[in-house]
């Protein structure tokens, strides 16, 4: 008979830095989407910026805003010292190293790989994400405009664990430094998060370098999408985030499973 390992779903409405008191198991990944400090030009390119989305009615309230109040609080030298002390040692073994994913903008990939290799993730290589729309709509008529996320997936000296789905063969199935970005169906997911991350690429990353009952920390989680996407696929998972209305919102909404609410009710 098989027995599941027990896994456990966990938000905090806290810094990361107060992770001690919390007592929560180091990880095999740590994964996050940092703060982009964009400021007053978070909206810039897009079309809130604008009464109904047309620049002829006007600038909105959000013209000159910031997607966040905690906005410029977020220290990556700090972060980087977090991830080093959360994620697990190297274990003797082959294919068993621990690794960090970090979401950030193109312009500050080579900021995350410097604070990196500072903190001991001496080795990195990038994943990029493409979607089939843009944000920058504002700008669809002055210039090509972005379509793309990225990623840098950070590690120490071995390889981290790499899943990529055997089949009868034996042979792995080759994954490319690229996936789509497919956004969530809104009757599935509630969009909480300016910047959310859709589940189901996060679902495909975390199944890459977890396996069923590792533990997974987001040290700035938002809307709780990591912690949502481990609890479907039987990882456990701590988040962090300071601003009180999106841990609520994660908390009430994010995590938890219409489905499952449902079926208690029928019960």
């Amino acid at each position: 008979m098989e027995y599941k390992r027990k896994t456990k779903i966990e938000i905090y409405n806290d810094n990361f830095q107060n992770y001690k008191k919390y007592g929560i198991p180091k990880a095999q990944l740590v994964i996050a989407d940092i703060p982009y400090n964009l400021g007053k030009n978070a909206y810039a390119s897009n079309p809130l910026w604008y009464n109904g989305g047309d620049n002829k009615k006007g600038e909105s309230k959000k013209a000159n805003s910031t997607f966040f109040n905690t906005d410029g609080y977020f220290k990556i030298a700090e972060y980087m010292h977090f991830c080093s002390r959360l994620l697990i040692k190297e274990p003797k073994e082959k294919g068993k190293a621990p690794a960090m994913i970090v979401f950030c903008a193109f312009e500050q990939i080579p900021t995350v790989v410097e604070y990196g290799r500072k903190h001991g993730f001496v080795n990195w290589y990038p994943i990029h994400f493409i979607k089939n729309y843009s944000a920058q709509v504002l700008k669809a008529n002055m210039k090509i405009v972005g379509a793309t996320e990225h990623a840098v997936v950070l590690y120490r000296n071995k390889l981290p664990k790499f899943n990529n789905k055997k089949g009868e063969d034996g042979k792995g199935k080759m994954v490319f430094n690229y996936f789509n970005w497919k956004r969530d169906s809104k009757k599935e997911y509630p969009k909480i998060h300016p910047t959310q991350k859709p589940i189901g690429v996060l679902k495909q990353l975390i199944e890459i370098f977890t396996d069923e009952g590792d533990v997974v920390i987001d040290p700035v989680c938002g809307s709780g999408a990591t912690l949502r996407a481990c609890k479907e696929l039987g990882r456990s998972c701590y988040g962090f985030e300071i601003d009180k209305n999106f841990y609520k919102r994660a908390k009430e909404e994010m995590l938890v499973d219409k489905k499952e609410e449902q079926l208690k009710w029928k019960i």
